[in-house]
């Protein structure tokens, strides 16, 4: 069944929250240095011992309901992601924000602020239209680059964004260090140029 994207407005993200936001979490990326005098490094994946479920949307910053009190959302983006009926996944984009650190106070760059798909329609083509839709947004309000933070727990996001045409831009141990629940994953930040 083919998807359809449709925008939708701030004021409609409890219907975006209705996707869940869930990661299956059976194997991480942990940092390696390279063993050739470089000051390189590898993502080297390893099975964890205990697998879990990471809800996005139950972390401390909050699911989309509270996105309103932390930013000004007047030039974010939002899609839903539609097959029939049946609404599968949804995507935001963030762009010329100031409270948004990642945006380095710049309106070239934009960032993916969140994209997720229903765990029944994943591997369907649903993440891959709504990333193409949020490239070509942001690339039409002149942004050379979407940024894009995700964590080493979530291997399949990792796997997606390198897919994508993103390069891993910086890594960071200590991101969530102030988050004790979150402290163990490593901030991983993406990068993927926009044709001009």
């Amino acid at each position: 069944m083919p998807t359809v994207i449709e925008s939708i407005r701030p004021d409609q993200l409890a219907l975006y929250a209705s996707v869940p936001m869930i990661c299956h979490v059976d194997s991480v990326l942990v940092v390696a240095g390279m063993h050739t005098g470089a000051d390189g490094f590898y993502l080297h994946e390893i099975p964890v011992s205990v697998p879990y479920d990471k809800d996005y949307d139950a972390c401390p910053d909050g699911g989309p309901l509270d996105w309103p009190k932390q930013f000004d959302l007047a030039n974010w983006a939002f899609w839903l992601a539609r097959q029939g009926d049946q609404l599968v996944g949804a995507a935001a984009v963030a762009w010329n924000t100031s409270a948004l650190q990642m945006l380095e106070n710049r309106s070239d760059l934009a960032v993916l602020w969140d994209i997720r798909v229903r765990d029944s329609s994943r591997r369907q083509g649903v993440a891959t239209a709504l990333f193409a839709t949020a490239a070509r947004w942001a690339q039409a309000h002149a942004c050379h680059a979407l940024r894009i933070e995700t964590q080493n727990v979530n291997v399949p996001a990792c796997r997606f964004y390198a897919r994508m045409g993103c390069s891993l831009a910086r890594i960071d141990r200590h991101a969530y260090a102030h988050i004790p629940q979150l402290a163990h994953e490593t901030m991983l930040l993406w990068h993927r140029p926009l044709p001009i």
